[in-house]
């Protein structure tokens, strides 16, 4: 079986990790395959959200251990520039939301994966480890830029040198996620907050991203600026037309992601 199940329905794409022997940790064939069915999502115009997962009892451990040793190791080097980046970076330029349902524990590049998503949700037995000081690396995989923007230089700090395990219910209260659901209605309410996003203006979430990444690094005149650009582009587009007619007409918005 692919270690990547993919699915559209609905509007969403459905990229479930799946090692589940492994934890969800991610070799070489995973990494790539991974990358492909982002592209796939991103170019599709039925695709209007992407969502997440792992199959089993995590959603991802990291790096394949397993990789880095013996005659066949795959350098770091190589692991970064051509596995884990090009993931982050496709999440972050993909012009639709993306949704990570953390269901397990993510650990290494898998929370760093998964913290670099649109909408981070977590099952209340999931949890959150940046475990590369275990075997004396940094993190990686965006880790480095997106934990300190979340919970602060400080716990982030603390966090990467230590390799603290954090609960879910602690990841919501420091900022680190959206919020946590119960492991009962965890797939079911997950998928509800990927359909919602599926059904509003995909261009204008899009633009609202693009403009989130640009808030990493401009200044207030520079992000000013690029609100301003993107609201023109916003609303330039049909559904924002709808949002104003059905607003007028007392009636429920019907979006088509145009």
């Amino acid at each position: 079986m692919s270690s990547i199940l993919f699915e559209i329905k609905n509007g969403i794409a459905f990229i479930t990790l799946n090692r589940p022997e492994k934890f969800n940790s991610f070799n070489r064939e995973m990494a790539l395959l991974m990358q492909a069915r982002l592209d796939e999502a991103a170019s599709l115009h039925e695709v209007r959200c992407v969502y997440i997962t792992g199959a089993g009892k995590a959603f991802c451990a990291g790096q394949d251990i397993s990789e880095l040793v013996g005659e066949q190791r795959i350098e770091i080097k190589q692991i970064l520039s051509e596995h884990y980046n090009p993931i982050v970076r496709r999440i972050r330029n993909l012009p639709k939301p993306v949704v990570a349902a953390v269901n397990g524990v993510a650990a290494g590049a898998g929370a760093n994966i998964a913290l670099c998503c649109d909408v981070v949700v977590a099952t209340n037995a999931a949890s959150f480890i940046q475990a590369f000081s275990k075997i004396g690396l940094i993190p990686d995989s965006g880790g480095t830029f997106t934990l300190p923007r979340l919970v602060g230089w400080q716990k982030a700090s603390a966090l990467m040198m230590t390799g603290d395990k954090v609960s879910a219910a602690e990841a919501e209260r420091i900022g680190m996620i959206y919020k946590t659901i119960p492991d009962d209605v965890f797939a079911e309410e997950s998928r509800k907050i990927a359909e919602t996003l599926s059904q509003m203006p995909t261009k204008g979430l899009a633009y609202t991203k693009h403009a989130l990444n640009s808030a990493f690094h401009s200044t207030w005149e520079e992000q000013l600026e690029l609100e301003d650009k993107y609201q023109q582009k916003a609303a330039s587009t049909e559904d924002y037309q709808e949002g104003i007619n059905a607003f007028l007409e007392k009636r429920n918005p019907v979006f088509k992601g145009k």
